[in-house]
């Protein structure tokens, strides 16, 4: 299993933000979490969730602490992934799982 974390691409972002990830169109991407990922390390991946579905992952390169949230003003921690990542054929449906999760990545094909 691959130990990380998914994140919702919003639908305001559309099906062009998540193609960028995967065709080569972008060689790195940022992600934030709230506060400092304590259970995440330097390799690790981000699942990307779109419509319901993960459709890839992406593996983590660094992370760059201090940022705030820009409406809230809490502290976050950019998550920098290199890209472009491995995308899913077949989608996995994640309904309910949204936002910022822990994941073991059990659910991607060996």
């Amino acid at each position: 299993m691959s130990f990380g974390i998914t994140k919702t691409i919003p639908a305001r972002e559309g099906m062009e933000r998540v193609n960028a990830l995967y065709d080569g169109a972008v060689s790195e991407y940022e992600f934030h979490m709230a506060g400092k990922p304590s259970r995440l390390a330097v390799g690790d991946y981000v699942y990307t969730i779109f419509g319901h579905q993960i459709v890839g992952r992406l593996k983590i390169k660094c992370f760059v602490e201090g940022a705030t949230n820009p409406k809230s003003g809490k502290p976050r921690t950019l998550i920098i992934v290199d890209a472009p990542g491995e995308r899913l054929e077949n989608p996995i449906p994640k309904k309910s799982h949204q936002g910022t999760r822990y994941y073991d990545g059990s659910d991607w094909p060996r």
